[in-house]
């Protein structure tokens, strides 16, 4: 059956999904044409009639999908017409339901709204209304032009708050009550977002989970950018590189990271070569510094991270010859930071050593701080630990990035869900599944997730696992590490 809504742009057709009303490809932002491509968002045109929305939009321009097996959303040729945001809505005729807004991750190189992987049915029958968005990656996304903003894929996740802001009653949802989460990227994203200046009144709580540690100053976002356009022969101008056609660009932007990886410990960041940069008034310090300094901290915050979040990385890689030395010193730990591992890790090899310390510096520490950060600035926070183990390849994945993901969605059949759980869903997914949503949902409505908040004396936090727990201090002795070696 057909659903009609009115927003400000005009009105538009969704379908009813069961109990659950479903709008794709709503623009937030005008189409991205030309020198548009690296500036601001513009806001969305109006349309006469009723819009179609029964369909996701394109994907915004990306390089091919960054694993085997795995089909790139977006291919030359495809719409300008990206930034757009879906909705799926318990009830279009409701008032004040509490809003939750996904972002998703893909090393802010990569990702799409229309992944299956995303289906926001099941948090919507939770009694939330359910919002996912695009937001431009890679250079066009976070690489440094000269005469345009940076962070412009964060600009285009603030465009699409105001949307919710703006448009969001419509659809039965309250504005006053947003709460925005992401994983990876998406979380990096949502604490950004969360000590932002530019974001301010658009959210009310946040949900970051496995916060990378991915964030650069200026110098080394021009610095990616001058190999990048010289390798392309143009200017960093957005005249110049709105020139080119997306996949030539894409042809270029990875070019920064074989130096990079020759010599990570010159990098702040030499796990990719675009991220959000700080120092502009979108974000002005590393999100755990502002937050430490009380950005946000009306904002209530939920953050956590996976037990062995690089353990599936580590997995395809040939770790055997690992120089535990030499990896401390790309990360920028001091050299009396290896026995201490040891000895908290007693018989673990160099190449577990690696996998830890990567776990630790990428993703761990990094979420780990933003919820000191807040906490000690006198915002409510609430910590996790994702520790159920991927039963696939005999749980070698562990407890890794990205689990949490399928739980969170109750979707298995993806690309996500799919290589880490396997078929048919392993023993105790569904009632894990559903008290991970239950907690995330009532976080968006109440603030309350269902466990003790965390402080710095205390350090309690939700052990996602069967059966739950709430322990003490997760990832205790890696925090102590590099409080004293970093």
């Amino acid at each position: 059956m057909d659903v009609i809504v009115r927003t400000g742009s005009g009105r538009v057709r969704g379908f009813s999904a069961g109990d659950v009303s479903v709008f794709k490809g709503i623009p937030y932002a005008a189409p991205l044409d030309g020198p548009a491509r690296f500036q601001a968002p513009l806001p969305a045109p109006s349309w006469e009639g009723v819009r179609d929305s029964t369909a996701f939009s394109a994907s915004v321009p990306q390089e091919a999908a960054p694993m085997p097996g795995q089909v790139s959303p977006w291919k030359p040729g495809d719409s300008t017409e990206c930034l757009t945001v879906n909705v799926w809505s318990p009830d279009v005729g409701a008032r004040g339901l509490p809003v939750l807004v996904w972002i998703h991750g893909g090393m802010f190189m990569h990702g799409s709204s229309a992944s299956p992987a995303y289906d926001g049915a099941a948090l919507a029958r939770e009694g939330v209304v359910f919002v996912s968005l695009n937001y431009r990656v890679g250079y066009e996304g976070f690489g440094w032009v000269a005469d345009a903003p940076a962070n412009r894929g964060l600009l285009d996740q603030i465009a699409a708050l105001r949307w919710v802001r703006d448009n969001i009653a419509g659809f039965g949802g309250d504005p006053g009550n947003v709460t925005v989460a992401g994983q990876s990227a998406g979380g990096s994203s949502v604490v950004a977002l969360v000590s932002s200046p530019a974001a301010r009144g658009l959210l009310r709580r946040g949900i970051a989970q496995s916060v990378g540690g991915l964030f650069v100053p200026e110098a080394e976002a021009r610095a990616v950018a001058e190999m990048v356009t010289d390798q392309l022969g143009v200017s960093p101008t957005a005249a110049e590189l709105g020139s080119l056609p997306s996949e030539a660009i894409h042809g270029a932007q990875s070019a920064p990271s074989a130096a990079m990886t020759a010599d990570p410990s010159a990098w702040t960041n030499s796990h990719t070569p675009y991220a959000p940069m700080f120092g502009d008034d979108v974000l002005e310090r590393r999100p755990w510094e502002a937050l430490r300094a009380g950005a946000g901290r009306e904002i209530d915050l939920i953050a956590g991270f996976t037990r062995d979040e690089c353990r599936v990385f580590a997995a395809g890689l040939d770790l055997s010859g690992s120089d535990p030395v030499a990896v401390a010193r790309g990360m920028r730990l001091a050299p009396e930071a290896l026995p201490r591992y040891r000895a908290a890790h007693p018989g673990i090899s160099d190449a577990g050593l690696h996998e830890l310390m990567l776990t630790d510096s990428l993703f761990r520490m990094p979420t780990l701080w933003c919820a000191e950060g807040h906490a000690e600035a006198g915002g409510k926070t609430y910590l996790y630990e994702f520790a159920w183990p991927a039963p696939v390849l005999d749980g070698a994945y562990g407890a890794c990035h990205s689990i949490d993901v399928p739980f969170l969605f109750g979707v298995l059949d993806d690309e996500i869900g799919r290589p880490l759980l396997g078929d048919p869903a392993p023993a105790g997914f569904e009632v894990l599944s559903a008290q991970l949503r239950r907690a995330w949902t009532s976080f968006a409505a109440s603030g309350d997730p269902g466990w003790p908040e965390f402080g710095t004396d205390w350090r309690l936090a939700r052990s996602w696992n069967v059966p739950l727990e709430v322990v003490s201090d997760p990832a205790g002795e890696s925090r102590r590490i590099w409080r004293e070696h970093a």
